[in-house]
């Protein structure tokens, strides 16, 4: 098996009753793994008591049959078991980096040897004779060898089907991943355009207001200049980063704020009530920014008289609530900038493709008027934004 880049990987170790969905239910360890050996031995007890009983010697009883074979059947099953083990340890796990002809050989003749070394060990525990005696007995192993080569073959086989079965399962997972990596990267390259674009027209009003001070009140056009420096540090800096904290996202909105503050004069009025405690809280940058622009956009700047707009964070329960909340027009007004801003539903699909389905939108409407966009997101899992390298 060989990973997408070409170069093999190494083989992932199977137990032939993982062929069956039903047992795969449970992960590998060395237990379920010597008990599932166990499960194997007496299957393969069955069957050839089965086909002794049919096709040989019908005048004895199962009972007759069952137990001689099931002691050998189980000798041989853990001498395979221990044995792989062991020499995988030994050869420091050459069998599952060696190329398919080398392993199979060594499967073969690993197996083999162990169904006529537990042949011998059963028959000799059942007489109360030596090993040794039908080990080396040459009548004896002119008909062990045949039998320990088809079950080596056998087994062979049955452990080829688990190493295709395990190829294609990690080839369906790696694709699965390539699809959901590629959904991230999609998401987070949305937000990256988004992040390296500031709208025209607020730079072009930013500047032109700029202007518009700089001789009637030097100092506030100054204020204004330095606000909007910080803001355009701040945004490309986000613009690069995959993790942000909270703090930081709140002091790029302030800076953002205080910009439109001197432009909308008394026509807005804003709060941050973000506790100290939550400032280092980890959160996906540009993730607040869009939420705070769509209440000015669609809330505060089609009102006349404007309005306060309110950001703030708190604790609820294992989840980190953010609400962003503005006394403006409310979801029915129509907007000062048709299409402007960030769609809800594009914040619904970037915090899919950073959280899967552990977050939350939810959109209330304040009394008397106005919007909260309230944002839930899972404190104990740390968002999927690292972008796969090419």
């Amino acid at each position: 098996m060989t990973d997408l880049s070409g170069r093999p990987e190494p083989c992932e170790s199977t137990h032939p009753l993982d062929l069956l969905p039903l047992f795969r239910r449970w992960p590998s360890s060395l237990l379920r793994d010597l008990l599932y050996t166990a499960v194997w031995n007496a299957s393969i007890a069955l069957v050839l008591v089965s086909a002794n009983m049919l096709f040989a010697d019908r005048s004895e009883r199962f009972a007759h049959h069952w137990w001689p074979t099931l002691l050998i059947s189980n000798i041989v099953g853990y001498l395979i078991h221990g044995s792989q083990h062991l020499f995988n340890h030994l050869l420091r796990g050459w069998p599952s980096r060696a190329k398919a002809l080398p392993r199979r050989v060594y499967y073969v003749t690993l197996i083999s040897a162990c169904v006529v070394l537990g042949v011998s060990l059963g028959t000799a525990l059942l007489r109360g004779a030596s090993p040794l005696r039908y080990l080396f007995d040459s009548a004896m192993l002119t008909t062990t060898l045949p039998f320990a080569i088809f079950v080596a073959l056998f087994m062979a086989l049955v452990l080829l089907l688990g190493e295709r079965r395990i190829a294609t399962e990690t080839l369906a997972a790696r694709q699965a991943e390539q699809i959901a990596a590629t959904g991230r990267l999609l998401a987070e390259a949305r937000l990256r355009a988004l992040q390296a674009q500031i709208e025209p027209h607020f730079l072009y009003n930013t500047l032109a207001n700029v202007v518009s001070l700089i001789e009637l009140k030097p100092a506030l056009a100054r204020r204004m200049l330095e606000r909007f420096i910080d803001y355009l540090r701040a945004s490309l800096a986000a613009s690069r980063a995959e993790q942000a904290t909270l703090g930081a996202e709140a002091d790029m909105v302030a800076a953002y704020l205080d910009v439109l503050a001197v432009r909308m004069g008394a026509r807005l009025s804003y709060r941050i009530d973000i506790a100290d405690g939550l400032r280092q809280t980890p959160l996906a940058p540009m993730l607040l920014q869009p939420l705070v622009e769509n209440a000015i956009s669609h809330g505060l700047e089609p009102k006349v008289e404007g309005g306060e707009l309110l950001l703030s964070a708190r604790l609820d329960g294992a989840m980190l609530c953010l609400q962003v909340s503005d006394t403006g027009a409310g979801l029915g007004a129509p907007s000062a900038k048709p299409g402007g801003g960030v769609g809800l539903s594009n914040i619904r699909a970037r915090l899919a493709s950073l959280y899967g389905g552990g977050a939350q939108v939810q959109l209330l409407e304040n009394q008397p008027c106005g919007l909260t966009v309230r944002l839930l997101l899972p404190l104990n899992t740390e968002p999927s934004s690292t972008i796969p390298a090419p």
